[in-house]
């Protein structure tokens, strides 16, 4: 039914909880796996009007990059050792310094994936309005299959 599956993480227990489900089913369908991480740009200011607005420096970037570049390889070591715990195997990416739902969409058409598998909230009503939501916007592209997979609501 779905040979490659791709599994989006952002180092977030609900990102875990999709990794899981997905790398089970994966497992279970014998398909391919891609994990991947994508990290925004740091947040730049240019001002506006009378505002002065923030511009970082170079070696500000540069930190920023490296923190982004291990925060996602944490990510993605915790799902390398998930996804052998469950005895298969994973490609893991890591794509900085760009929007996280527009990328993932593009690597899953771009690599040929007929599942994406993500985790959310299930956040409803202003909630969801308010707080803004990847995985709303990979649902809204409707060209690639997505499999959402809910925390529970504490």
């Amino acid at each position: 039914m779905y040979a490659h599956l791709l599994l989006s993480t952002d180092g977030s227990e609900v990102a875990k909880n999709g990794l899981r489900h997905g790398i089970a089913l994966a497992k279970a369908l014998k398909a391919k796996v891609t994990v991947i991480a994508v990290t925004e740009p740091l947040p730049v200011d240019y001002g506006s009007g009378h505002a002065s607005g923030w511009i970082p420096s170079q070696h500000e970037m540069d930190v920023f990059d490296a923190a982004s570049k291990q925060r996602a390889g944490n990510f993605l070591d915790q799902a390398r050792a998930m996804a052998e715990q469950a005895g298969i195997s994973a490609e893991l990416l890591h794509v900085p310094n760009a929007h996280p739902a527009t990328t993932i969409i593009a690597t899953a058409k771009s690599g040929g994936c007929d599942l994406i598998v993500m985790g959310s909230h299930g956040r409803r009503g202003l909630k969801k309005l308010f707080l803004g939501s990847q995985t709303s916007e990979v649902l809204a592209d409707g060209s690639v299959p997505v499999l959402v997979v809910h925390n529970e609501q504490k």
